[in-house]
């Protein structure tokens, strides 16, 4: 039995100590924002917050994440920060195919989080250059986090 904390709630999932943060979160919670992309940790598809820093919930046991606050894009999704992302995107045009949307937000939740001042494209650009998008919309991904830390300053 893991304890942790999902989107605000405590919630306990019995699953082998080995599953994956991802299949978990997907299977036993049904939140299937967060998407299967690489399974190897280097597309980002399936990032999310474990105690505000994003993580790849693929390769994460969820043994490893006892007491911690896990965010994914669902509990992202009610916060001014990502409702201002959320109008950033489609201002911006940035979902093509989408595969890839959940874990570019929670990047550019991060990157604005962090960021010491306004962003640049090219800090955007370099921020989330692990966020792999097959579709190519990077300098759309890149004004939409610059406009949403716009919006929210």
């Amino acid at each position: 039995m893991v304890n942790f904390n999902l989107n605000g709630a405590a919630v306990s999932a019995d699953v082998a100590d080995d599953t994956p943060l991802l299949w978990v979160l997907r299977e036993h919670f049904e939140l299937t924002g967060t998407k299967f992309g690489c399974g190897m940790a280097q597309c980002g598809a399936c990032t999310v917050h474990i105690d505000g820093d994003p993580q790849r919930s693929c390769v994460m046991p969820v043994s490893a994440v006892s007491g911690k606050n896990i965010t994914t894009v669902e509990g992202l999704m009610k916060t001014e920060q990502g409702k201002a992302l959320e109008k950033a995107w489609i201002d911006e045009q940035v979902a093509q195919c989408g595969y890839c949307q959940s874990g570019q937000i929670m990047t550019a939740a991060s990157v604005i989080q962090k960021a010491k001042g306004p962003l640049s494209r090219e800090e955007v650009l370099n921020e989330m250059s692990g966020n792999l998008c097959r579709c190519g919309t990077y300098n759309q991904v890149a004004a939409a986090v610059v406009n949403a830390q716009k919006a929210l300053s």
